[in-house]
C-alpha cells in the first residue's frame, strides 16, 4: 500500500494539494520528519516548532474559522491536509489546544475569553492538557468529585484527576469540576480553565509499560481560579464536554496516520523478507493485507463522515464507529510489525525500553510505539463505550 491518494480527487483539489506537498517538502526539518517516521515520542519541544512554522504560513489552526485566526478550510481540505502531512511524516497537530479546548471556547466562551486564549493556541505558545477523569469516574465521567466552590471572584479547587495527557508540559488544563450537589449528576459539573502555574497544583507522573512519559495524576488542592475563567454558565459543564467529545471521535488526522503506518509495515515486511521464506511470512503478508484493506475501508468510512459533517447529517454513532475501528486497527497494524521483527528481536527491544539505551538500534522504537498503542482503544472513550453509543443511537435505548 503506497499512498491514500486516488485519482478521484476533485479537480478543485488538484492545485491545493500540490501546495500542500510542497509546502511538506520545503518547510519541515528532516530532522523533525525523522523523528516522526521512526515513532518516537514527539513532545512539546517538536510540536511547537512545526506549529511555529505552520503558524508563519496562515496554517496554524486547519479546523478554525477565519475569523478565530484558521484557515476557513472545508472538511474535505482538512482531511487532504492531514493526509499530504502524514505522508510526508510531518509531525500532526498537537490536538488538546486545536482540536478540543479552541473549538470549545469558540462556541461557548465570552469574547473576553475567545481574545485571551485563541491566539495563543494557534501561534502555539500556551500548550493545554485536559482534567476529565478521575479514580473512579473514567468511563462514568459524570460520577467526578473534584469540587469547585465560589468564593468572591474566585472558585476554589479541591480533587484530582488522573491520565492527564501532557500535564507536565502544559500551560493551562481544562476541567470538569462539580460546583453543585444537583440530583442529576450531569447538572453539577462545570468547565474551568485552570493555569497550570497556580499554587496548590502537583503533577505527578504515572508510569506506563511504553517507558514514555505522557500521562500524569494532578492533585489540586485550595486552587483558586478567577471566575472569568469559567466557561460557559455554571453547572453548563456537561454540554461542554458533550460537545468536545462529540468532535475528537471525528478527527481526519487519525486515518492518515494509520496508512502512513501501514505503509511503513509494508516495508518492513518486505526488507525484512528478503531474508526468510515459507508459511509464516505467506502468513504475514496476508495479514497486512487484510490490514491495509481495511485502512482503505476506514478512510471511505471518513470522507462519507466528513460529507455528512458537512451537511449537517452526522450521527454520533458514526463517530464512534470510526473510533472503534481505528483503534483497533492501529493494534492490529502494529501487531503485525512486532511479528515482522520476530520473538528474538522483540525480547531484545523490551530489555532496551526497561534500560533506556538511546544507542539501540533503529527499530527499537517499535516496542515503544507496539505498547503505547495498547491504550488506543481506551483512551478518547474506550471501546466499550463506543459500542455503547452505537447501540444507542441504533436501538434508541
Amino acid at each position: 500500500m503506497t499512498s491514500t491518494h486516488t485519482d478521484d480527487t476533485p479537480d478543485a483539489y488538484a492545485a491545493f494539494r500540490e501546495e500542500l506537498r510542497q509546502f511538506a517538502e520545503n518547510q519541515c526539518p528532516e530532522a523533525l520528519k525523522t523523528v516522526v517516521r521512526s515513532n518516537q515520542k514527539v513532545a512539546r519541544a517538536e510540536y511547537s516548532a512545526w506549529q511555529h512554522k505552520l503558524h508563519e504560513r496562515g496554517w496554524g489552526a486547519p479546523n478554525w474559522p477565519v475569523e478565530y485566526g484558521g484557515t476557513g478550510w472545508d472538511l474535505q481540505q482538512r482531511y487532504l491536509f492531514e493526509e499530504v502531512m502524514a505522508e510526508a511524516d510531518c509531525p500532526p497537530l498537537y490536538h488538546h489546544g486545536l482540536g478540543h479546548i479552541g473549538p470549545v471556547i469558540m462556541h461557548f466562551g465570552t469574547d473576553a475569553q475567545k481574545a485571551r486564549f485563541l491566539p495563543r493556541i494557534v501561534n502555539g505558545t500556551e500548550w493545554w492538557c485536559q482534567g476529565y477523569s478521575e479514580p473512579g469516574a473514567g468511563s462514568d465521567l459524570a460520577s467526578l468529585r473534584t469540587s469547585a466552590v465560589r468564593d468572591g471572584d474566585h472558585y476554589v479547587i479541591n480533587g484530582q484527576k488522573i491520565w492527564t495527557s501532557h500535564a507536565q508540559e502544559a500551560d493551562m488544563m481544562y476541567t470538569l469540576v462539580r460546583t453543585s450537589a444537583e440530583s442529576r449528576k450531569q447538572a453539577g459539573i462545570s468547565l474551568l480553565l485552570v493555569p497550570m502555574n497556580s499554587p496548590g497544583i502537583e503533577v505527578r507522573p504515572i508510569p506506563t509499560i511504553d517507558h514514555w512519559h505522557h500521562v500524569n495524576e494532578v492533585f489540586l488542592r485550595d486552587v483558586r481560579v478567577p471566575v472569568e475563567n469559567l466557561l460557559g454558565e455554571e453547572g453548563g459543564g456537561w454540554k461542554c464536554a458533550k460537545f468536545l467529545l462529540d468532535r475528537e471521535r471525528l478527527s481526519p488526522a487519525t486515518v492518515p496516520r494509520l496508512a502512513r503506518l501501514a505503509d511503513q509495515v509494508a516495508q518492513l515486511l518486505a526488507e525484512r523478507g528478503r531474508a526468510s521464506t515459507g508459511a509464516s511470512q505467506n502468513v504475514l503478508q496476508e495479514h497486512l493485507y487484510l490490514a491495509q484493506a481495511g485502512v482503505m475501508g476506514a478512510r471511505e468510512m471518513l470522507l462519507s463522515a466528513i460529507q455528512e459533517e458537512m451537511h449537517g447529517t452526522l450521527a454520533a454513532s458514526k463517530s464512534s464507529a470510526l473510533k472503534l475501528y481505528c483503534s483497533e486497527l492501529s493494534q492490529q497494524l502494529i501487531g503485525i510489525a512486532l511479528d515482522v521483527a520476530g520473538p528474538t528481536y522483540a525480547a531484545r527491544l523490551v530489555d532496551t525500553v526497561t534500560n533506556d539505551d538511546t544507542e539501540a538500534e533503529p527499530l527499537r522504537e517499535l516496542i515503544h510505539t507496539y505498547l503505547f498503542y495498547r491504550s488506543r482503544s481506551i483512551a478518547g472513550g474506550t471501546s466499550e463505550v463506543q459500542k455503547n453509543v452505537i447501540a444507542r443511537d441504533i436501538f434508541g435505548a
